[in-house]
């Protein structure tokens, strides 16, 4: 329903008006989705860290989450399935001195771009990744993905899922990402305030959030409404900081661990680079010695 010319004058403008495309609504998201959580508390996240607009850039994949980009009124990249952190790249090599934040599912994250989140968290990317995790392919027609927990039932898994999930911050953390951290939808300000940490460091930043999805997911486990969800994360959510991501599973028969992971400091791909370009790179044994047995002068 169009709001009329009249209305638009006299109601008081939306606090996220400025990088929002409201003349984009309403959105296609189905009824009880969290993406239109994620992307207020993303907005809330730009305009909290200061950046200029005109030097943030947002890259999405294909999916559910993928359309965010679209909403924002930023200069965005709605780019191919699972390569949206390899254009995100190409952008921050070639303009380094613009913030890129990738949006995208878990599905096209890290399933059929998990080759390229493996590799841009190793080599310390600086961009800010945000997955929206809604355990399920939602958009494609409910496949099985690499979140979706085992025994749930999906329409390439009827009889439950046979396999176990990726712990994703662990992931993360394993392949060298400066900063990770975990909320669900119920967490909005915790998520703002995650995002906005995460794009003011420097590196490659990683921050997941479970979200409901009540059509593709919610219906075929017989989970109830979206708001049936919520209370299921108030219930089962614990928030535990600074603790190791591998003892922080997604178990949601037992508790829902969240909070802020891992926030370090290392060299960047780009302070790297830079050292191999001025050939200051250093020795790769950094041991100050020569000759020393196993060493490549010795063979």
């Amino acid at each position: 329903m169009k709001t009329s010319k009249k209305a638009k004058e006299t109601l008081p403008q939306h606090p996220l008006e400025g990088l929002l495309r409201s003349e984009r609504l309403p959105h296609m998201w189905c009824a009880g989705c969290g993406i239109g959580t994620v992307l207020g508390s993303v907005i809330a996240a730009i305009q909290k860290s200061g950046y200029d607009p005109d030097k943030t850039a947002v890259v999405s994949g294909i999916g559910c989450a993928g359309r965010m980009a679209g909403y924002i009124r930023l200069d965005s990249f709605h780019t191919t399935h699972g390569r949206a952190i390899p254009f995100a790249t190409g952008l921050k090599l070639a303009r380094p001195e613009i913030q890129v934040l990738v949006i995208s599912g878990d599905g096209d994250l890290l399933s059929i771009g998990g080759n390229h989140f493996i590799h841009a968290a190793r080599r310390n990317i600086d961009i800010t990744v945000i997955c929206v995790n809604n355990l399920i392919y939602g958009m494609t027609g409910g496949q099985l993905a690499p979140s979706t927990p085992f025994g749930a039932k999906t329409t390439t898994s009827a009889s439950g899922c046979p396999e176990e999930p990726f712990n994703f911050c662990y992931l993360a953390s394993a392949c060298g990402a400066v900063y990770v951290a975990r909320w669900t939808t119920l967490h909005t300000r915790r998520i703002t305030n995650s995002i906005t940490e995460a794009m003011q460091k420097r590196g490659f930043t990683f921050v997941e959030i479970l979200t409901p999805c009540p059509t593709s997911f919610g219906r075929r486990n017989k989970i109830g409404t979206a708001l049936d969800t919520l209370k299921f994360y108030h219930d089962r959510s614990v928030i535990r900081n600074d603790i190791d991501p591998k003892d922080a599973p997604v178990d949601f028969n037992s508790n829902i661990v969240v909070g802020k992971f891992v926030d370090m400091e290392r060299p960047t791909f780009m302070d790297n680079y830079q050292l191999a370009c001025t050939g200051e790179i250093g020795n790769w044994l950094d041991s100050g010695e020569t000759g020393t047995e196993g060493s490549r002068t010795d063979r």
